[in-house]
């Protein structure tokens, strides 16, 4: 199963998240799943992606995130896969639909709204 934690923006500090659980099928967590309707019943546009085999589940959930209109950031820092080359060009890969950041970068981004 995929956990999904959702959080108020009010500020880092103040997060209080509330956890659902949606049942991965298949490398997207969108396919065949309750995903995209949670995440639209709760009103959340921005999701922050992290997981292992970059180029495989993150892939392909932050390409499935990119045409159901979701702002992706992926976490390339919080992402692995086998080979450290192949987690590079992934990464380059999700460039054209998600905007790359560390953990620390994120952290910065939202410390700012």
């Amino acid at each position: 199963p995929l956990r999904i934690a959702l959080a108020a923006r009010d500020g880092v500090d103040d997060l209080q998240p509330a956890d659902f659980t949606v049942e991965k099928v298949a490398f997207s967590a969108f396919y065949m799943s309750r995903l995209d309707w949670v995440l639209n019943r709760a009103g959340i546009r921005r999701l922050y992606v992290s997981g292992i085999v970059t180029n495989g589940g993150v892939a392909s959930t932050v390409r499935d995130a990119h045409v159901r209109d979701f702002e992706v950031t992926v976490l390339a820092d919080g992402c692995a896969a086998f080979d450290p080359r192949i987690h590079d060009e992934a990464i380059a890969g999700l460039r054209p639909v998600a905007r790359i950041a560390t953990i620390a970068e994120a952290l910065e981004q939202l410390r700012a709204t």
